[in-house]
């Protein structure tokens, strides 16, 4: 059935057992199969989401997280404040290092600083640290 499932709801169904905290690790590694297959036609938000899902289950999928960043990297221009610190968080809370990703997430938050809030501050703030990654002009920034 996953395959015929939109990014949407694939997307969609991990954030819902996440926020509940449903473990379903057969299921989670079905939809990260999927969602590799089809990155390229997720929205900013489903990116997001799905990493985000992922993350707060402590569920490392290191193919979904790559396909995530590459794909994440090219559209960084269409994320809002609250997405560019919700994927640099959920990159650092798996530990999943990604230094192309996190350059284009600085350079984008620099220029939407004034969007940001104080939770994408902190989460932003905290992804960095955590995973080692010097961004000068973005804590200059903030």
């Amino acid at each position: 059935h996953i395959g015929s499932f939109k990014p949407q709801e694939l997307a969609n169904i991990v954030t819902t057992f996440a926020t509940l905290g449903v473990r379903t690790p057969q299921r989670f590694d079905a939809i990260a199969r999927e969602s590799i297959q089809r990155i390229d036609t997720f929205h900013p938000q489903e990116l997001v989401n799905t990493a985000w899902a992922f993350a707060t289950l402590g569920k490392p999928a290191p193919q979904l997280f790559d396909a995530i960043a590459r794909e994440s990297k090219q559209r960084i221009g269409s994320f809002n404040a609250q997405n560019l610190a919700n994927t640099a968080w959920a990159f650092a809370t798996l530990g999943t290092p990604a230094p192309q990703l996190f350059d284009a997430i600085a350079r984008e938050s620099v220029q939407r600083i004034g969007s940001f809030n104080a939770q994408n501050l902190a989460n932003t703030v905290w992804a960095f640290a955590t995973l080692g990654v010097s961004a000068p002009q973005l804590f200059d920034a903030i």
